[in-house]
């Protein structure tokens, strides 16, 4: 396997694993919590601004990291 493969393969398991955490922690409860059809919906596209929310997050403390990395190590 090539160093550019086993990248592909973490950040697939990794996109996967976010995904799985997504809907545990917030669609499912947002499901639970109505009744009605269209208010899971609009409580499930609700729930896209909060993954939105902890991309941006990571994806800004990842920015960081890798620009501030040599005064790091």
């Amino acid at each position: 396997m090539s160093n550019q493969t086993v990248i592909y393969v973490v950040a697939a398991g990794c996109a996967a694993l976010a995904l799985i955490v997504w809907l545990v922690l917030f669609v499912i409860p947002a499901w639970r919590s109505y009744s009605r059809w269209y208010h899971r919906i609009a409580a499930t596209f609700l729930t896209l601004y909060v993954l939105a929310a902890l991309v941006v997050i990571g994806g800004l403390g990842g920015a960081l990291i890798a620009y501030y990395w040599d005064n790091l190590a």
